[in-house]
């Protein structure tokens, strides 16, 4: 039955809320915490694929919603940086059927490499946004997206977070939704982005926002629990069940639309309490828009900015004890799986001294003992173009050492147009880039990838994107393949080699990931795989 309870993580509520929503596809780019939403929904029934990245996944998502039927994007935070082009401008557009984006944000930084807070892009661009709290409210708000979307024509956000996305708590489902099939009606001046068409369309979205801001103030998912006019807390998220339960006594405001918030309704709480404070992960978002509107709340301290908040902290912040907090234990580092491909090729990196511009992926872990033979890493792609600049103006002894290297996941994600300026833009030394391929995009639990040749359910697509076809066709002068584990002097000689020329040379370590072998030898004998 439909409604019966079950035991949910955020990430498989919203994929089961897309799929009661009516959702046509989901699209999006791994990326944790968000990655398994996707993944829930293909195993759920709904149509879904893996898109080489993010602003492709949007603009995919773009496409289904101007058709009149609804679609949902996934991506982690840093992912909304690389859609945010087509994410501006999809604000001016509107969109007909449903567009819901799912993205989780990493406070703490689990797994990333900054702690960035999409609210801030809400009010940047100008789309509503919306948070649950939990996995009951990550089902409703996903279906409540989707009306909302279709409601004002306009594109919906769903905040998640790490917490949310990875917890477990009791979902009772709702029903199913029918949605029109897909049916494309022209309507040129509000999809064409021309000056002249743009001009107005900004004027209707910021009618649209306070048309929004005026129902979230009567209507919105907002809670508040509590009567006390001593103390009101006004928080978010998860965030708000840890307030619940460290200030029991206290009245909470609970904001479920984060963008654009409910400002009458936070004015009026706020003066129905002697003191009032603001208690949320990361950026000051909510404190500076109510201090802005001239609520009164408490200053905000600086050191509960950063990682994830709990209920000792949370009890702090009401305590307004801004000492040193207890450092955390230590947890054991990240490491290589045993047996892992990148080992060997970092490995013989090291003892060759190279400067090696690094990328996203497992073997981002090579800076780690014992290998500790990474030089930079910023985002997905950047290997290249940092190894470029670094190539352009260091002395010749200096840029014959540096190398770029990217996954192969990650190389379709953003390696290809650092490719085009490798050729268009070419050092006077040449450049070196070693691709490690190993047939899947592993930091992110085995996804698929279009140098695969599966698709997200892990069937065949009939055509795989070759590595070295691709590059040898963008231009690189040569292009080596070797086995790093089975080949490491011919890996060697041709780093070496590569090195002492002024060639274009991009050296393809080509093993496949240990776990990925493990998981399709399963898939062969027709086992369950997880």
């Amino acid at each position: 039955m439909s409604n019966e309870r079950r035991l949910l993580s955020g990430n498989e509520a919203v994929a089961l809320g897309a799929m009661h929503a009516g959702c046509a596809l989901g699209v999006g780019y791994p990326g944790t915490p968000s990655t398994e939403i996707l993944e829930n929904y293909s195993k759920l029934g709904g149509k879904s694929q893996w898109s080489p990245n993010e602003k492709v996944a949007m603009e995919v998502g773009i496409g289904v919603a101007f058709t009149g039927t609804r679609t949902l994007v996934t991506m982690k935070h840093v992912g909304l940086n690389v859609a945010a082009d087509p994410f501006f401008t999809v604000a001016y557009t509107g969109v007909t059927g449903g567009m819901v984006m799912a993205v989780a944000d990493d406070p703490g930084m689990a797994s990333s490499q900054n702690e960035q807070d999409s609210r801030n892009y809400a009010r940047a661009a100008g789309i509503p946004m919306l948070e649950p709290a939990d996995s009951q409210e990550a089902y409703e708000m996903t279906k409540l997206a989707f009306e909302l979307s279709e409601r004002w024509n306009i594109p919906v956000l769903l905040r998640l977070c790490t917490r949310i996305c990875h917890s477990k708590t009791i979902v009772v489902p709702g029903d199913s939704t029918t949605v029109p099939q897909a049916n494309y009606v022209r309507d040129i001046k509000q999809r064409v982005m021309i000056p002249g068409y743009a001009r107005p369309a900004h004027k209707a979205l910021r009618n649209k926002l306070a048309e929004m801001e005026d129902w979230n103030n009567t209507d919105g998912p907002n809670q508040i629990f509590g009567s006390s006019s001593k103390l009101g807390i006004i928080t978010n998220g998860v965030v708000a069940l840890h307030a619940l339960e460290a200030a029991p006594d206290a009245k909470v405001f609970k904001v479920g639309m984060i963008y654009p918030l409910p400002m009458k309704a936070l004015l009026e709480f706020i003066d129905s309490v002697d003191d009032c404070i603001v208690i949320e992960e990361s950026d000051p978002f909510i404190q500076t828009e109510v201090q802005a509107a001239g609520g009164k709340v408490r200053p905000r301290m600086e050191r509960y900015r950063f990682g994830e908040l709990d209920v000792v902290r949370v009890k702090r912040i009401v305590a307004g004890d801004d000492s040193e907090e207890a450092v955390p234990p230590q947890g054991k580092p990240p490491q290589l799986c045993a047996g892992c491909p990148h080992g060997d090729s970092f490995g013989m990196l090291k003892k060759l001294d190279c400067i090696i511009t690094g990328d996203i992926g497992c073997y981002t872990l090579s800076v780690l003992p014992p290998y500790e033979t990474m030089d930079t890493c910023v985002c997905m792609g950047a290997s290249i173009g940092i190894g470029l600049g670094m190539r352009h103006v260091l002395p010749e002894e200096q840029a014959r050492r540096v190398i770029s290297v990217i996954g192969d996941g990650t190389f379709m994600h953003s390696g290809l147009t650092g490719v085009a300026e490798m050729v268009y833009n070419r050092p006077e030394t040449g450049h070196v880039l070693v691709i490690l391929d190993n047939g899947t995009t592993a930091m992110t639990g085995l996804q698929e990838h279009p140098g695969t040749g599966k698709k997200l359910d892990h069937l065949p697509t009939g055509k795989t994107v070759s590595l070295e076809e691709t590059c040898l066709a963008m231009g690189i002068d040569q292009v080596v393949i070797v086995d790093p584990s089975r080949e490491i002097e011919a890996f060697e000689k041709a780093v070496v080699d590569a090195l002492a020329s002024n060639d274009l040379t991009v050296v393809i370590a080509r093993r496949p990931c240990i776990l990925a072998l493990t998981r399709d030898a399963k898939f062969k004998r027709g086992e369950k795989v997880r």
